[in-house]
Parts: structure tokens; sequence; C-alpha cells
């Protein structure tokens, strides 16, 4: 049987980089991820996420966010 350990590892370290990630650019600059409003998110799914890393994390944030699931991330802040 396999294990999902580094699936999971992996996904553990992108929720950490979510709450520990300043938006680099933009109207909310020097806020981090974890904290950007869900309008601001769901502006960019409209528009485009830029490419690259930042674009993958403002996507994992938008669909956190519209999900429900910012619960998820509270225990992470504190790390």
């Amino acid at each position: 049987m396999e294990s999902n350990k580094g699936a999971s590892s992996i996904n553990n370290n992108i929720l950490v980089e979510l709450v520990n990630t300043s938006m680099p650019y933009g109207k909310y600059t020097g806020r981090l991820l974890c904290d950007l409003p869900e309008p601001y998110l769901v502006w960019f799914r409209q528009k485009g996420f830029p490419e690259g890393k930042l674009g993958q994390q403002l996507s994992a944030m938008y669909e956190i966010k519209v999900n429900g699931l910012e619960y998820l991330l509270r225990p992470l802040k504190n790390l």
C-alpha cells in the first residue's frame, strides 16, 4: 500500500506558506496572503491569477476562503 505522507507534507508546506507569505504588490502590499479579503481574491479569479508560485498561492487561498476552510490556517499562524 502506498503512503500519502509525501503528499500530505507538501500540502502542509503550502498551508504554512500561505500564513507566512506577504502580498508583494498591489492594494494589499505587505498583507499576509491568508489575510487578503475574499473580494480581492474573487477579483483575481475573474481577471486571472498571476503566473508562477504567487498565482498558485492566490488560487489556493481563493479556494480556501470560498469554501469556508480558513479554520485550517488558524493553528498554523501560531507556528
